[in-house]
Parts: C-alpha cells; structure tokens; sequence
C-alpha cells in the first residue's frame, strides 16, 4: 500500500504524503512544457474539427424527432419546456440566428460544443495531473464513440457535457487554491448544466462522495465559498423552476415517467444492457481499463491521490446510480454520459502513468477508425441496408418528403371549395417533422391532446374550439374515434407510403375534419 500511495502521489505531481491537489503555479521548465502540450493539442483539435464539419455538412439524415422538436422550441424561447430545460432551445436560437435554418446550423452547435468540452478536459487535466496527461484526455474525450456520433446530433447531452467539465475545472481548483472566481465559476458551472439536463445534479452528491472519501478536503465545508457556488446554481435554475410551477411541473412529471418506476419487479436484463452498453459509449479498452483499475484499487482509496479519489466520485456513482434505475426499470445507454468527462481523465492518466501506450493509441486508433465509419455511413444514409436491422437511418429519413405531400394534400380544394386551414398532427413525431420542414407552410400545425399533455406540443400548441377548421389530420394511423367524435364531419383520405430512403417507408394516414364540437 504504500508503495501505491507513493506510485499515485509522484504521478499527479506531489511528494508521497502530500494529499492536497495541484496548486496552478508553473515553474520556469513547466511553462514551455505547457505551452507545448496546447499547440499540440490545438493542432489535433483543428483536425478533428475540420473532419467533423465536413462529415457534418455530407450528412444524409434528416433532424431526427428531438432534434426537430428542439428547434420548434428555439422559435419560441422561453424558461423551460416539457420534457427538458431551456438550455438546448437557447443555443439552436443563437445558431440558426447567425447561421440559418438548414441541418447543418441546426447541429453546428454540437460540433463545437464537444471541441470546446475536450478543451476544458485539457484544462481540467493538466490541473489535476500534468499537461502530458491533458494533452492526452482531451483526444480521448474528442474521439470517444459516443462523442463521434453526438457531435453530429444536437441533443441536450452537449451542452451537459460541457458544463460538467466546467464544472470539474472550478472545483479542482477550488480545491488547489479556494477562491471567490473560483467558487463563483463553479456555481455557474452547474447552474448552466442543470438548464441544459437536469442530469447534472449528480455533481452535487458526486462532491458529497468526494469529501466521504477525502478528508484532506473537508475543511472547505466550514467555508462559504462551496456554499456560495450552491446558492449561485440554484438561482440560475430558479426561472426553470418557475416555468414548471406554472405548467403543472411539466419536465418534473416527464423526468419521473421516464425513470419509471411501477411495482417492485427487477430487469436484470435491462441493466445487464445498460452495463454492456457502456462499452459501446466509452470504448471497449477503455471502459475495461475503467473496470480493471476499479477491481485493482479495491478497499485502498485511502492509498490514492486526491485527483484520482476526485475523479473516481464524479464518476463511478452515476454508472452505478444509473445501472440500478436500469434494474428497477430501464437505463438508455446514454443516460451516465455524465460519468465519462471525469472518467476519461482517470483513466487517461492511469496509462499514461503506467505506461500503457500500446493500450492508449489502440484505443484512440479504435475510436478513430469509428468516427470514419459513422462519417461514411451518416453521409450514405438510405443508401444502404443492413443484415437484420435493415437500414439504421430510417427514422431519420421521409420528414421532408411527409412535409411536401401535406401541402400538396392542404392545397386541393374540396369539392364544396372550402380548403384545408390547418394541420393536426396525431403525435410528436408527425408534429416536430411538420413544423421543421414545412416551416414554409403557411397553416398552424397543432397537436391533439385527450387530457394531460404528453409532448410539449400537446401543452403549447392544442387543438381547441377555436382552432380553424376544415383541419388534415396526419398520423401514423387513423383518426380514432376520440379524435373523431369531436367533429361533425370527417372524410378519410388515401393511406400513402412515404419513403424513407431507398429500403425504408412510413406509411401515413390522412384525413379532413370539420366543424369541431366541444365535449
């Protein structure tokens, strides 16, 4: 044991027996080691950047559902929305504000939100560790599976990412050298990630753990610094918060339904696919190196330093919290993307300080082979299909053929000569792909909703007594009867196949309803 304190302590830079973290003070040899790690860095970074914006412009896909809900909210900004925060909404405003309306400034933000994340990385590393090992997190963090593909999808994970390593920056060095900047940058940190994914509160008992198995750091507790970056993220979400009390607690609601927990049945299935999903999200070696240092340092995390004890309880416990809600119920593959900005760092630093290069490189060889494979396949997408599985783009494709054949279908005149002045859309889906690429359709699109609302659109956009008629219903099946006892008239149209792709359709159906009565 002693051997590994002194093994840890000497590779984040300190003397054995020193617990404290890095202070951010360079010596004269450090500074030029520094400053040769960035430009390294800077340099692979502008790589990777003008690889992805380029994959990004040759995408074949269409905005998938959320990412076409996402910009249906950026029309209308406000402090919150159903089912996420408003953080998401805010940053495709201020894209396609600059930018246009095109898929492409739709989804820049991600490119240059995870670039910006593995910066921060660098930073967070080289303050924890040395600028050898920043150097390195941050190319494993720009080239991890699940950032390859994130980066050419704008979805509220993006901007998570980047404020939790914000975060992790503040807090390491509100734990080096305590600081009002620093205290300040770490409130706003998490105020920032809880608007963009309410999955970041996890920092607040991740921090929690940290001080259980830290006490070299505990006596921050009895300061206000930590408390004034609490109270500072707590205001930040407070007009979120508001949103929701006047929307009946709307996200809460939608978060809870999502974890949803019913009766007292365990999927062990569910989690077992969750935990094998991980290795799809972090890599394979990596994520087997995770495990393997986690088995290695069993029942010694008094032995290791305090940057590794940090890293370890930001997190380790949202695998674990997450792969628990995934035996309780279910557990998307994505839902600890949290985990991973910390875990990178630990992991990174971990080989580099073992000498695991073979490992390192094959990982990042890997990883970079995957960017290119789904650059290829996203810029062929519905082009090609797959054993079993078919063409995996499907979803993703047909929203803009759907949006052309309702204009089509709203423009026919009816034979008593009245036309179409509206458009009701039977789920989300329809509705997200109408709005976005039938944005040049002049007719309000609604949403049908029975009771409580289930979709944003359902809660802001509702078809009502006052909502204009004849209206063409669009869905994926008919009308159903509690959709059709509201009208006095209704009049089936064609079912039509849309394609979606070359191997893929959706198949829709139409109909006008008139003279809308009020039950």
């Amino acid at each position: 044991m002693a051997a590994l304190d002194a093994e840890t302590h000497i590779a984040a830079g300190r003397r054995p027996g020193d617990a404290g973290l890095p202070v951010a003070h360079m010596g004269a040899d450090e500074a030029p080691d520094r400053a040769i790690w960035a430009v390294r860095l800077g340099v692979a970074l502008a790589a990777i950047a003008a690889f992805r914006l380029i994959a990004l412009a040759l995408n074949g896909t269409e905005l998938f559902v959320d990412e076409a809900q996402y910009w249906s909210w950026a029309q209308t900004p406000a402090a919150g929305y159903y089912s996420k925060p408003p953080l998401i909404a805010w940053i495709i405003a201020a894209s396609t504000a600059v930018c246009g309306d095109g898929e492409f400034c739709v989804r820049l933000p991600a490119t240059v939100l995870h670039l910006g994340t593995a910066s921060v990385v660098f930073l967070a590393a080289r303050q924890l560790y040395s600028a050898e090992v920043g150097f390195w997190s941050a190319l494993v963090y720009a080239t991890l599976p699940a950032v390859s593909l994130s980066s050419g999808i704008i979805s509220t994970d993006v901007p998570l990412l980047f404020a939790w390593a914000l975060a992790l920056l503040a807090f390491a060095h509100l734990l080096a050298a305590p600081s009002y900047f620093a205290a300040v940058s770490l409130g706003a940190a998490i105020g920032i990630g809880l608007n963009a994914k309410y999955a970041m509160a996890y920092f607040v008992p991740c921090i929690a753990i940290y001080f259980l198995i830290a006490p070299e750091h505990r006596s921050l507790l009895r300061k206000p610094l930590l408390w004034i970056a609490l109270a500072l993220a707590v205001a930040l979400i407070l007009p979120n918060l508001a949103w929701n009390s006047a929307n009946s607690f709307a996200t809460f609601t939608h978060t809870a339904d999502n974890a949803n927990w019913k009766g007292l049945m365990l999927h062990p299935l569910k989690s077992a696919e969750f935990i094998l999903g991980q290795f799809g999200v972090f890599g394979p070696i990596l994520y087997g190196a995770l495990v393997a240092f986690l088995w290695r340092i069993r029942g010694r995390l008094v032995a290791l330093s305090s940057a590794d004890k940090l890293l370890i309880a930001l997190s380790v416990p949202i695998i674990v919290v997450v792969a628990m809600q995934g035996l309780m119920s279910r557990a998307h593959a994505n839902w600890a993307a949290a985990a991973y900005v910390s875990a990178t760092i630990l992991v990174t630093a971990v080989m580099v300080r073992e000498g695991a290069w073979r490992w390192l490189r094959s990982s990042l060889a890997l990883h970079g082979a995957v960017a290119v494979v789904l650059a290829v396949a996203t810029w062929q997408a519905g082009r090609f299909s797959l054993p079993f599985i078919g063409d995996p783009f499907a979803r993703t494709l047909g929203n803009r053929k759907t949006a052309n054949l309702v204009a089509r279908l709203a423009a026919d005149t009816r034979p008593d000569g009245r036309t179409v002045r509206a458009v009701l859309a039977a789920d989300r889906e329809v509705a997200a792909a109408l709005l976005y690429y039938g944005r040049t359709l002049d007719l309000p699109v609604f949403a049908w909703r029975d009771a409580q609302p289930r979709n944003h659109f359902e809660l802001s956009r509702p078809f009502t007594v006052r909502s204009p008629t004849p209206v063409l219903f669009v869905g994926p099946r008919p009308p159903s009867s509690g959709i059709t006892r509201h009208f006095r008239q209704f009049v089936t149209l064609n079912t039509l196949a849309v394609p979606a792709g070359a191997f893929g359709a959706r198949t829709l159906h139409f109909a006008i309803l008139d003279e809308f009565i009020e039950r």
